[in-house]
């Protein structure tokens, strides 16, 4: 994206006094409806909070935004557009696209007590392979510079990865396809992988010629990511996607888990917790991982896919791969996150969790179990995530009570990032129409603001 030697002579941020100093005391009550954690917002980013949730919380706004979006372009014409997207949207949901914009922005999570995760975001579904190399590899460079961005984030930092972005979607459907095979899945192990990652050459009598090439040149691009990741301490968080794709995911994953995770666990895998199978995922992982003797670093979401994951499945005439109603999939997530805790309670070192939840009774659930199995809030094998511009009184609740608190920062120009900004505003209606309460606490603050004013 651009050079950041400039960036990374700044040298790593460091973290709030209160958080580090309630690192090291008495475990503290969390209390997520107390709104003032939202006194360290300026008056500007509490404003924006509210028109931006009142607007994201408009079912009709949300579908129909992409529309919105390219009407307001052709009448505003690309500058003041860009102004108005920096100054709202924009500016709740994304770092920035320059150097000093992302350091700013990491900066000002630091003295919050929370931590950057940085994601690049760049995709590719099915129907969108690129001709060629070319997109890939400067996909590669792109990810990266986001490995020595990330660097530079302080104490354990993280970014996001998705294998679409260095892997055509196309392929890893192919490669889920005969994952489904036992005799193919004997054949596409992780450890046969890894040795192409190494050097030899793909050839699977299943693939087509053009479509081994392009593992080979895929998984190798993943190697370098992860090895440059883990020579820079950066952990990296591999995103999961579509069903469709994701038993090919998990498989180049588990290869750079085998690659990297032999001292810690430097590459993690994500499991979303609303498919029914995410449980049994989980622990057939968890016995990969023992097997090929690797640390195991694990990143528990609900989900955000389900409306496109039913109608698919509708229309393949397959059975819903969504657990049936909310209860059922909170719990899932408890059962997958008190698994967990429980390997991290006994092999602290071995096994890692980020609980990537804006669900309060799972956040309190953990730190409670936290508690119990006696795993300290900041020794870093267990941690909390939540989204750039979102939860924030649940991540500065966190934050201050020293707990490790990470947020999910996209980061890059404003082409470039709206069309990921709005594919997750659709795929998290639920989410956005949840935060009420949030909203309220915001409003609570900007009250009381004007009223001590006044």
């Amino acid at each position: 994206m651009w050079s950041t030697a400039r960036f990374l002579r700044c040298g790593s941020l460091t973290w709030s006094r209160s958080s580090r100093a309630l690192a090291q005391g008495s475990e503290p009550a969390l209390n997520f409806s107390d709104g003032r954690v939202f006194r360290l917002k300026s008056r500007w980013e509490v404003v924006r909070g509210l028109l931006i949730f009142r607007l994201c919380s408009v079912p009709t706004l949300v579908k129909n935004s992409e529309k919105l979006l390219s009407v307001s372009r052709r009448l505003l014409g690309r500058r003041l557009f860009e102004w108005g997207m920096r100054v709202s949207v924009y500016g709740q949901f994304v770092a920035g696209e320059t150097l000093p914009e992302i350091r700013d922005c990491m900066e000002r999570l630091a003295r919050l007590g929370i931590r950057p995760m940085l994601a690049v975001p760049i995709e590719e579904d099915l129907g969108e392979g690129k001709s060629g190399e070319r997109w890939y590899e400067q996909n590669e460079e792109i990810m990266l510079s986001c490995v020595d961005l990330s660097s530079a984030g302080g104490d354990r930092p993280m970014m996001q990865l998705k294998i679409t972005a260095l892997m055509s979607a196309d392929l890893c459907k192919v490669l889920s396809v005969l994952l489904s095979d036992p005799s193919h899945r004997a054949e596409l192990s992780p450890q046969k992988v890894v040795s192409i990652m190494e050097g030899q050459d793909s050839a699977f009598p299943f693939l087509t010629n053009q479509q081994n090439l392009h593992l080979q040149t895929s998984v190798r691009r993943l190697s370098r990511v992860g090895k440059r990741a883990k020579a820079k301490c950066v952990r990296v968080l591999v995103d999961a996607e579509y069903t469709y794709m994701n038993p090919a995911l998990s498989l180049v994953t588990m290869a750079m888990m085998a690659q990297c995770n032999s001292d810690e666990p430097w590459i993690w895998n994500t499991y979303q917790c609303y498919l029914k199978d995410s449980y049994k995922n989980l622990n057939q992982d968890l016995d990969s991982a023992h097997n090929l003797g690797v640390c195991f670093g694990v990143k528990l979401v609900r989900g955000a896919y389900m409306e496109k994951e039913r109608r698919l499945a509708k229309e393949k005439g397959h059975g819903d791969p969504i657990h049936p109603d909310w209860s059922a999939t909170n719990k899932s997530y408890q059962r997958s996150l008190d698994k967990m805790l429980d390997l991290i309670g006994q092999e602290g070192k071995r096994y890692n969790l980020i609980i990537a939840s804006h669900n309060e009774e799972s956040v309190l659930h953990a730190a409670h179990r936290m508690a119990v199995l006696g795993i300290a809030r900041c020794a870093g094998a267990v941690c909390f995530g939540q989204l750039l511009g979102m939860c924030d009184h649940v991540s500065l609740t966190l934050g201050q009570a020293g707990y490790l608190v990470y947020k999910s920062i996209p980061y890059g120009s404003v082409d470039s990032v709206l069309p990921y900004l709005v594919r997750r505003a659709q795929e998290n209606q639920s989410v956005l129409q949840g935060i009420r309460k949030e909203r309220d606490l915001l409003r609570q603050e900007l009250s009381r603001r004007l009223l001590r004013r006044s």
